[in-house]
């Protein structure tokens, strides 16, 4: 039996790259039946897009997606820097599918939920560009080498998973400086347009948790990724 949603907030799976979990996200996506999906940026990975990759599982990602479409299930999609190409086409529509660089919805707890990608208040993407897509593919590398680190962890020492990004993230101060940046950033511009939720992906970081300054409070959510964390953001009932 599927579970019910109002709102399915997907971001960062960067379909087309071999850290991407297709096959546990399209795992997921069959336990659930949402009436609103926000699919938060960096879906497709055009940055690092290849013919010369493009597995089923991931195929079934989009078909599944569509599928949802076709049964009028309301969806945006929201611009990421990976998938910065189709901020050409924002306002295309095409069925119950939306492109659009933010959605700012009012929900069923007469609350005001701001949903973005969250790369702008990233001073590399911004500034460097080049840097930040080759940082891209030095992240890719990583988790390519992640995986065989796993599979001997497994195998031979009988050992857990471990993740080699979340512990470069966890360890270097001005990573963590970063993401505490980027949180703070999106709360302080979230209190003074009055917003109740401030949700965005970007930094693959998944988290929810109040933020209070002088001005106000807000509660900041962000649903991570599908390369490391694989997680979502779910809200149903007045809750996430």
């Amino acid at each position: 039996k599927k579970r019910k949603l109002d709102i399915l907030v997907l971001s960062d799976v960067h379909l087309g790259t071999y850290g991407c979990h297709a096959k546990e996200l399209l795992r997921y996506l069959k336990t659930v039946k949402p009436k609103t999906v926000i699919l938060n940026g960096d879906i497709i990975d055009i940055w690092q897009f290849s013919k010369r990759y493009w597995p089923k599982s991931h195929m079934k990602v989009v078909k599944h997606l569509m599928s949802w479409m076709s049964k009028g299930v309301k969806m945006y999609y929201i611009t990421g820097n990976h998938d910065e190409m189709l901020r050409k086409f924002v306002g295309f529509k095409m069925g119950s599918l939306k492109i659009v660089n933010k959605v700012i919805l009012e929900l069923d707890d007469d609350k005001t939920a701001w949903f973005f990608h969250g790369d702008v208040f990233d001073v590399t993407m911004q500034h460097s560009k080049w840097l930040a897509k080759l940082g891209a593919v030095g992240y890719d590398t990583l988790i390519h080498i992640n995986r065989v680190a796993n599979f001997i962890s497994e195998k031979i020492f009988k050992k857990g998973k471990l993740s080699l990004s979340k512990k470069i993230k966890n360890s270097v101060k001005s990573a963590v400086k970063f993401i505490n940046s980027f949180e703070q950033t999106a709360a302080d511009i979230g209190i003074s347009n009055q917003y109740d939720y401030v949700i965005c992906g970007h930094i693959h970081q998944p988290e929810i948790r109040d933020i209070e300054t002088k001005e106000g409070r807000v509660k900041y959510l962000n649903s991570g990724d599908w390369i490391e964390n694989l997680t979502a953001l779910e809200y149903n009932k007045k809750e996430w």
